[in-house]
């Protein structure tokens, strides 16, 4: 089996919140409040829903998406750009590592719906309340996935069925493991922005 090659994003909204009392620095802790996603390089992938197969694709990306209740627009915009810009792939023509993208790859794009990466534990009970409720996500979801594929190519990017029990079956590429965060100052100009444009 191959090792898994992953790379969780957030859109960037980000909360301070103070150390135990204990701590002996000042430093504040991170907490994500944004969209997420978990990006996997794989060889393939495939999408199977009561013994049935609704989507796969060769080499290329297993994207899981998570929707913050509180998520907009702009963080599903921020999302798409950066996963098909991201540069995970070697270039076969000079033998550079981490030098092309899924597009420059021609190769295809898996997202699927994952509210289970805002799961928060209350004790031992994984709580879901942050995630966004399904009657807005589906909506929502979809419009990620249309983005997707008027961004990158609508044959290359393939999602599984919103709220379905699905089984994701993925050969996985070699090893590596990237965390990325929008940087927060750069989320509050783009909300600005918006804001000026809309009045």
């Amino acid at each position: 089996m191959y090792c898994l090659s992953t790379l969780s994003l957030c859109s960037g909204r980000v909360r301070f919140s103070p150390p135990p009392r204990s701590a002996a620095t000042k430093r504040r802790r991170l907490q994500i409040r944004a969209m997420r996603a978990v990006v996997q390089r794989v060889a393939s992938a495939s999408v199977e829903v009561e013994g049935r197969t609704v989507s796969e694709i060769g080499p290329g990306l297993l994207v899981l998406v998570g929707i913050h209740d509180s998520d907009t627009d702009s963080d599903a915009d921020y999302i798409c750009r950066k996963v098909l810009n991201m540069r995970l792939f070697t270039n076969e023509s000079t033998g550079r590592g981490w030098d092309q993208n899924v597009m420059q790859k021609n190769y295809g794009v898996l997202l699927v719906s994952q509210f289970t990466l805002y799961g928060i534990l209350k004790g031992n009970k994984p709580d879901f309340h942050v995630a966004m409720p399904p009657q807005k996500a589906k909506p929502f979801y979809e419009s990620l996935v249309e983005r997707f594929r008027k961004t990158y190519s609508p044959d290359a990017v393939k999602d599984g069925i919103f709220g379905a029990m699905m089984k994701l079956t993925m050969d996985r590429s070699p090893c590596s493991s990237i965390h990325y965060n929008q940087p927060e100052m750069q989320r509050l100009q783009q909300k600005s922005q918006e804001s000026q444009e809309s009045s």
